[in-house]
Order: C-alpha cells, then structure tokens, then sequence
C-alpha cells in the first residue's frame, strides 16, 4: 500500500475517533437528562442508578471504541496535530448537537471562539 494511502487511512481513523469521542458525551449527556441531584438519596442509590442505565453504558462502550481507535492513530500521525483535531473538532461537534438536539445557548463570543478553532485546526492539520 502506498504511502500516501496509509497516511489517508490514519487520517480516516481519526476521523471515526473524534466522531465516536463526540457521540459518546453526547449519549452520556442524554444518559443522564432529568437526573436533578443523583446523590440526593445516598452515594449506593446513585451507583445503583448510574449501573442500570442502559444509554449510560452505551456511552461508556463508545468512548472505549473512539480510545482504540486514537490509539491506533498514535502510531501514525503525531500528537501534535491529532491531539488538537481530536478536541478542537470534538468540541464544535457537542456544540453543534448541544444547540440543535439539547436546545442550549451560546453566545456569540462562544460562536466567534468556535469559528476561531475550525481556522486554528485547519492551519495545524494542513499547515505544513
């Protein structure tokens, strides 16, 4: 396999990896929506609640899956630029779902930030 082919596939590897990082705080934030004060019955009644939560494990389970495959991405491409994509990228992916599906606010400092991130990870990932 050609070079330019493997970096390629790394690259689509992190790609999975932000996206599975993404949807597993995602799933965990829909996990716990409702939970006002989950320690409000005692420290075993939170535990109790936290195990049986299906969509919680779900979230877990996907955040095991997005840390193989980063660390697979490790290998190839230096943490220099997957570290940033891997965050920078994750970030604007929770906001925009943040504002779309939980129905919260930025601001538009919050929103000129964002903008400012998608600029910086462009440069790092194609800066060179």
């Amino acid at each position: 396999m050609p070079a330019l082919n493997i970096q390629f596939y790394f690259y689509w590897l992190l790609g999975l990896a932000v996206l599975f990082n993404a949807l597993a705080n995602i799933v965990v934030k829909w996990a716990m929506r409702g939970e006002t004060s989950p320690f409000a019955e005692g420290f075993g009644a939170a535990v109790k609640s936290v195990a049986s939560n299906y969509w919680l494990w779900a979230g877990i389970a996907l955040f095991g899956l997005a840390f193989v495959l980063y660390s697979l991405v490790l290998t190839r491409i230096n943490l220099s630029i997957a570290y940033p994509v891997m965050t920078s990228l994750g970030l604007v992916i929770i906001t925009l779902v943040s504002i779309l599906v939980f129905k919260e606010v930025i601001t538009g400092i919050q929103a000129g930030g964002l903008l400012l991130i998608i600029i910086g990870v462009w440069l790092v990932s194609f800066g060179n």
